[in-house]
């Protein structure tokens, strides 16, 4: 049985508890895994400990009437429960395996998601998470931190949703020499530009993709490229084994393409991406995020809209190119769920 403590109960959370919910037999049976929710800790949302697991669909109806955790009341046999609790005392505290990690990081400082990991490995405790600042900002310490403590440190969630972009890199890519990774890894910046290539401005596509929740009110992390630079770091720390900040991945977001740039695209047969690299140039590692005009003819080329896409160029399987959703409450939950099943086996 895996007990399981969520650290954040957004979008990613719920996702999570409505898959562990919807599969339970069918994970079971195809994969002998057996769960248990035992605490939920939300700094909006309040917090819920119970060593003999929680009901799902209260938690989930919770989140859904907006009503506090601190205010559950469901009772199992004559076992306590524990309400109050913050992030911290949860980590420490409860009887869980595994700290899922969902809550909100500041990628400048990767808190609170940094200390939530490390009280999670010093607890003796595995952490699985979505959230990019550790990974991006000390994967190597994160590491290290998990295996001197006998536990593991899962981050399939953190580059591109639930598209098994890291998972590829590890497992069946095993024993390829992996010489360079490109892709689109912002879905924002690829739907705004494939608006544009249908006649919209900058401005009308941008609002556009607010207008859908696509893009925050405040756009900046998208268009600017940070949070493809912080997925590059990643990239480059679990595939090339480097020790990559966000600050080591040069960065240039959207904002100065124009109308004009994206004609100009397409009397050439090419079309603008975003794209976030990470490659061996002379045997160094280079690792940016910037706009590239590509040729339609390339497979990147032909990824529209909110989509992710990621090519590995390897010495035995030539380049590879892995497409899929770059975001999702869904598709982040099955992220977290994969990572769960791996540490489980």
């Amino acid at each position: 049985m895996q007990r399981i403590a969520l650290i954040g109960f957004g979008t990613v959370g719920q996702g999570l508890c409505e898959i562990l919910r919807d599969k339970t037999d069918e994970l079971k049976q195809k994969y002998d895994y057996d769960w248990q929710i035992v605490a939920v800790s939300d700094v909006v949302k309040g917090s819920v400990y119970c060593s003999e697991g929680l009901n799902i669909d209260k938690l989930l109806d919770f989140a859904k009437k907006g009503i506090s955790l601190n205010d559950y009341d469901y009772k199992i046999s004559e076992t306590t429960l524990e309400t109050g609790w913050d992030a911290l005392k949860t980590i420490k505290k409860s009887n869980a395996d595994v700290i899922c990690e969902l809550a909100f990081t500041d990628l400048q400082t990767g808190e609170p998601a940094m200390s939530h990991c490390k009280t999670a490995f010093e607890s003796g405790k595995s952490v699985v998470t979505s959230n990019k600042g550790p990974a991006a900002l000390a994967y190597q310490e994160m590491l290290k931190l998990a295996k001197v403590n006998n536990v593991k440190f899962m981050i399939e969630g953190t580059v591109a949703s639930g598209t098994p972009i890291l998972n590829l890199a590890e497992g069946p890519l095993a024993g390829c020499k992996i010489s360079s990774v490109n892709g689109i890894l912002n879905g924002t910046t690829n739907y705004i530009l494939s608006e544009m290539e249908g006649g919209m401005s900058y401005d009308d596509a941008l609002a556009k993709a607010q207008e859908l929740g696509y893009a925050e009110a405040d756009p900046t992390g998208d268009v600017e490229g940070y949070d493809a630079r912080a997925k590059v770091a990643i990239l480059t720390n679990v595939v090339m084994g480097q020790n990559f900040g966000v600050n080591d991945v040069s960065c240039e977001g959207i904002t100065k393409i124009t109308s004009e740039d994206i004609a100009m695209a397409k009397a050439q047969n090419s079309r603008w991406k975003l794209l976030g690299s990470t490659e061996i140039i002379n045997g160094k590692v280079v690792a940016s995020v910037k706009p590239k005009m590509i040729p339609t003819s390339h497979p990147l080329a032909g990824i529209m809209g909110a989509t992710n896409a990621l090519t590995f160029s390897t010495d035995l399987m030539g380049d590879v190119t892995i497409v899929g959703a770059g975001a999702g409450r869904i598709e982040t939950g099955f992220s977290i769920l994969t990572d769960l099943l791996a540490i489980n086996n």
